[in-house]
């Protein structure tokens, strides 16, 4: 049963995820919150471990949450079934592009996906956020004090020093993923 509960979740968000891995990331998230199969936390954990390791971020995402709802075959039936749609639809695309490429409705449908885009990597942005800065599990309420209480200064100071010093000096993004490890190693 799980199985098919993962191939119809993952299909799904592969099917109406426009915008990339990021913006897939909130569609992920609110499956996995749904479903219960794994933290806030770990999902946290999860897109820090998608970002490092090679291919895109959203099947990255899509197997891990899949080994963690049900082992090697959980995320190779999350993986697949994320980017069957795609497959699908750009073999779709390709076959009709000429006959369509020029259509005010196609033009009109895209310009209607771009702010959704937007707002989903914008929702992913306010997760990592919330999840990295403020510990997700420790917080009771939305009181001044309960945000107070569940801030997290350390992770809030490798953010501004990465932040900082990527503005100021434009490092490479591995040397930036390399060094906030080794950061995170000595204060956190």
């Amino acid at each position: 049963m799980i199985y098919f509960t993962l191939f119809k979740v993952f299909f799904i968000i592969g099917l109406f995820s426009f915008g990339g891995g990021y913006a897939i990331i909130s569609l992920i998230q609110a499956e996995m919150e749904y479903y219960g199969w794994i933290s806030s936390t770990e999902f946290a954990d999860i897109i820090a471990i998608s970002q490092m390791t090679p291919g895109p971020i959203s099947v990255n995402t899509a197997t891990y949450v899949g080994a963690g709802a049900a082992g090697i075959l959980g995320a190779t039936t999350a993986t697949l079934s994320l980017v069957l749609p795609s497959f699908i639809i750009m073999v779709t695309v390709a076959h009709y592009f000429a006959q369509f490429k020029d259509s005010k409705a196609v033009e009109w449908i895209l310009k209607g996906i771009r702010p959704v885009t937007i707002g989903l990597i914008f929702s992913a942005v306010v997760f990592l956020a919330e999840t990295s800065i403020l510990n997700p599990d420790s917080q009771s309420g939305f009181s001044l004090n309960a945000i107070i209480s569940s801030f997290d200064f350390k992770s809030t100071l490798v953010f501004l020093l990465v932040f900082l010093s990527s503005l100021k000096f434009k490092p490479h993004p591995i040397l930036v993923v390399v060094l906030s490890a080794l950061i995170g190693l000595v204060i956190l």
